[in-house]
C-alpha cells in the first residue's frame, strides 16, 4: 500500500487572519494585571511564538508567565474569532488539494483545545484531516515535534503517510518543517517577510498560496 502525500500547515498568519484577535488577547493580560501594554509593533512581531516566549518577549519574568497565559486563554477563548477569517482563498485551494488526494493538517503552536475550538468556530475542521497543537512536553517550533505528531496521527486513521511540505509564515516553521525532512513554503502575509523566510532556508517562498498548486504538479492522485 502506497504512503498517502501529506500537506502541513501552520495556522495563523498562514491559513487564518487572526493577528488582531491574538493582539487583544495578549494585550488584555497586561489590562487585567495593571501593566502598562507592549507596543503593538512589538506585540505584532511576536505572534506564532509560545505564549511564554511571547511575555518574556515583552519583558516579564518567569515567575508571572503563568498567570497571564491564564488571563489571555480566559480572554481569547471568548473572543478568538471576533475578527478572524481564512485568509481569501484558503478554502478553495484545501478543497482542491483534497481533491486531489492530498491530506491535510495544521500544525500550530496552539494548544489542542484551543486550535480546534479555534478552526471549528471559522469552519475550517471539515477541510481538515488533523488539527494538531503543541502540548507539553513537545517542543515548539523550530523543533519538529508538532509536524512529526500530526503525521502519526495522519498515519493512525489513514494507514501510512508521507508528508511532503510545510507552510507556514514564520522562520520557526520553516525550521521545523525541515527538522522534520519536509520541503518548506513560506507565505509572505503573516510575520515573517520575504528576507527572513529565505534566510531561513525556505525552498519556496510565494506571495499567494496558489504556487503551491504549481510545485506540486497538477496531477490528480487516487487513494480513496
Amino acid at each position: 500500500m502506497s504512503p498517502r502525500p501529506a500537506l502541513i500547515f501552520d495556522l495563523d498568519g498562514t491559513l487564518l487572519d487572526s493577528a488582531l484577535d491574538i493582539m487583544a488577547s495578549f494585550l488584555h493580560s497586561f489590562d487585567q494585571h495593571g501593566l502598562e501594554r507592549p507596543h503593538y509593533d512589538l506585540t505584532r512581531s511576536l505572534i506564532g511564538r509560545p505564549l511564554s516566549e511571547m511575555y518574556a518577549a515583552a519583558g516579564l519574568e518567569d515567575h508571572q508567565h503563568s498567570s497571564f497565559i491564564a488571563a489571555y486563554r480566559a480572554h481569547y477563548k471568548d473572543h478568538c474569532v471576533d475578527t478572524t477569517v481564512p485568509f481569501p482563498g484558503v478554502l478553495e485551494l484545501l478543497t482542491r488539494l483534497r481533491q486531489r488526494g492530498f491530506l491535510l493538517a495544521v500544525a500550530t503552536a496552539k494548544i489542542d483545545v484551543v486550535a480546534q475550538n479555534v478552526c471549528e468556530k471559522v469552519g475550517l475542521t471539515p477541510y481538515l484531516d488533523c488539527v494538531q497543537g503543541t502540548e507539553d512536553p513537545m517542543r515548539h517550533k523550530p523543533a519538529p515535534d508538532v509536524i512529526l505528531a500530526a503525521l502519526e496521527q495522519l498515519s493512525h486513521t489513514h494507514g501510512p503517510v508521507q508528508g511532503l511540505w510545510m507552510v507556514g509564515d514564520t522562520s520557526g516553521d520553516i525550521g521545523a518543517g525541515k527538522a522534520a525532512g519536509l520541503k518548506t513554503y513560506g507565505v509572505t502575509w503573516g510575520t515573517h517577510k520575504r528576507d527572513t523566510l529565505e534566510g531561513a532556508g525556505a525552498d519556496v517562498v510565494r506571495d499567494s498560496l496558489e504556487g503551491l498548486l504549481e510545485v506540486l504538479g497538477e496531477g490528480v492522485m487516487s487513494f480513496e
